[in-house]
């Protein structure tokens, strides 16, 4: 009881008061459903209106979907089937193919689950009318619409009945990405329909993200929360409304003007983190609550800006490049890419999506993923969630087999392990170096220290622990491309073999190796097997280094 209540106490202590006053409130109210008749549309927002992001194919038949990897008929559990996680019933409301790839050709599908959508649930009951799918499906309708589809009349009713509610439900509580989809959605159903009360969620949802657009995007570009996914969706964010405030002035309405230009100052430095934080293979890296297939790839939103206006991406360049307001390092020359993370594991009031991963890394070789992160393949509060937050799931240390941040439940931390002493390494030379006191806890006051240095023939790692711990050893997670050999005789190396038929070496110094099975979980749904090489320190210091000059 006492140990739950101090791991409680060291979670809630870093939420905003406001945080706690609006759970009150929105477990409290009992707001009533407005069903006056919707407001006209405008159609003249059609004309401008760009293709957005095009999403992954999710619906296979009228009523047959594919979410998160499962597939799953509405005739058969409707759409609050309770024998599906709820994140696979959240997504089941969204009504992401209305802009998934080759929609157009199921539009009739389309329009008969849309209509089924509103006669299947009543206002404010289920899944369904949470203010989260709330929000994600106003937009989708609105975006289905304005690129020409047909709403139908129960839809628009819907669609002015949906928006009303959210005006009443907005996540204040949650803040984050929650909240920016709710002020998000209050723009686009503003923007879609006209008069006063249409013009009172513009103006709602403008006094939202004029706060939260500053708060959530960080001056490197990053997104607050220093997920790669969660970035990948912020910047979707930014290019829609972006998009929705150039289609409303071509067509005299500029009542978005202020946060369509907000977000055009942030689209570069956004698109720059997300190239900086992709592997050669151009697609996201894995910190934190990441996985391919939820947002658009970052090829999509490079398409997508380029459609708005904005020139090609250049490059990213040889060297190390620190993004130093979210905690991020890319270091990188002709052979290899190596990511790192030396940030907080999120924003204090906010760490719902974080792992335990302080000063983990991701690696690849000619285009090759070698060492990566074990990725997210589920939320909930199993205990599969559990281990992909925790600290061995990433390519760092692990002491006494303790998380370095205090991950529990499925998106609470307690005590947070905070990066320090990070330092770009010696002019002429690719490399840097951080540490971490996550560990700090237990006897001895431990802290790890961890230095990366990239040259033309290896990469290499020291990490140094301060105090004595029981246990330590630092973990290696292996791309399941990649064969991995026997350890040595001496038990210091190990061979990597890529699909090419080319070879790498792991070797340390100052520990054992031991190569373990693993998993890696690339999308929501997916467990695909692979292999952990395992260093068990002998003392304080130990020193890896993968190595191609043979």
């Amino acid at each position: 009881m006492l140990t739950s209540l101090a791991r409680y106490w060291r979670t809630v202590r870093h939420l905003r008061p406001g945080q706690v006053v609006h759970r009150v409130v929105f477990r409290m109210a009992r707001p009533a459903v407005d069903h006056r008749p919707a407001p006209s549309l405008r159609p003249s927002l059609r004309a401008a209106w760009l293709p957005p992001a095009e999403n992954e194919q999710s619906l296979f038949g009228q009523t047959r979907v594919r979410l998160l990897g499962l597939e799953g008929d509405i005739d058969d559990g409707g759409w609050d089937d309770s024998a599906k996680m709820k994140l696979w019933r959240y997504n089941l409301h969204y009504f992401d193919d209305l802009t998934g790839a080759n929609a157009a050709g199921r539009a009739p599908w389309h329009t008969e689950l849309m209509n089924r959508w509103v006669r299947d649930n009543p206002p404010a009951l289920g899944t369904g009318w949470e203010p989260y799918p709330t929000s994600l499906r106003i937009v989708n309708w609105v975006k289905w619409w304005v690129a020409g589809g047909d709403l139908p009349a129960s839809c628009v009713e819907s669609l002015a009945i949906q928006a009303r509610w959210l005006t009443r439900r907005l996540e204040r509580h949650l803040l984050g990405n929650h909240l920016f989809a709710n002020a998000k959605a209050l723009l686009f159903a503003g923007a879609a329909f006209d008069g006063p009360e249409a013009a009172s969620w513009i103006t709602r949802g403008t006094s939202i993200l004029v706060t939260e657009i500053p708060e959530q995007i960080l001056p490197d570009g990053g997104q607050f929360e220093r997920s790669p996914m969660y970035h990948t969706l912020a910047l979707e964010d930014v290019l829609d409304l972006r998009n929705l405030a150039l289609a409303a002035a071509s067509s005299g309405d500029f009542r978005l003007e202020a946060v369509g230009a907000m977000c055009a100052a942030r689209v570069e430095p956004m698109r720059r983190w997300m190239r900086l934080m992709a592997h050669p293979d151009a697609d996201v890296s894995f910190f934190n609550d990441t996985a391919m297939g939820i947002a658009p790839s970052p090829a999509v939103l490079e398409d997508y800006a380029m459609r708005l206006g904005y020139p090609p991406s250049a490059p990213a360049v040889d060297g190390v490049t620190l993004l130093a307001d979210s905690g991020y390092a890319r270091l990188e020359n002709a052979n290899a890419v190596v990511i790192v993370d030396v940030g907080p594991v999120g924003p204090d009031y906010l760490p719902a999506h974080a792992h335990a991963d302080t000063l983990s890394c991701e690696f690849s070789f000619r285009g090759q993923r070698v060492l990566v992160n074990s990725g997210t393949s589920e939320y909930g509060d199993g205990p599969e969630r559990h281990r992909q937050r925790g600290t061995s799931a990433h390519n760092t240390v692990v002491i006494d087999g303790i998380d370095s941040s205090e991950v529990w439940s499925g998106f609470r931390v307690g005590r947070r392990a905070r990066p320090m002493a990070v330092r770009l390494a010696r002019a002429g030379t690719i490399g840097i170096a951080a540490a971490h006191d996550g560990y700090r806890h237990l006897p001895g006051s431990l802290v790890h220290r961890r230095s990366w240095e990239l040259d033309r023939a290896s990469f290499s790692i020291e990490d140094t622990l301060s105090g004595v711990p029981v246990s330590a050893e630092a973990r290696w997670h292996v791309h399941p491309d990649v064969a991995v050999g026997a350890v040595s005789p001496d038990g210091k190396s190990v061979s990597l073999q890529l699909p090419n038929g080319r070879e790498l070496t792991l070797r340390v110094e100052g520990a054992r190796l031991n190569v373990e099975p693993a998993t890696w979980h690339p999308r929501f749904g997916e467990c695909l097997p692979t292999r952990c090489v395992v260093a068990r320190f002998g003392g304080a210091v130990v020193r890896t280094r993968v190595d191609w000059s043979a």
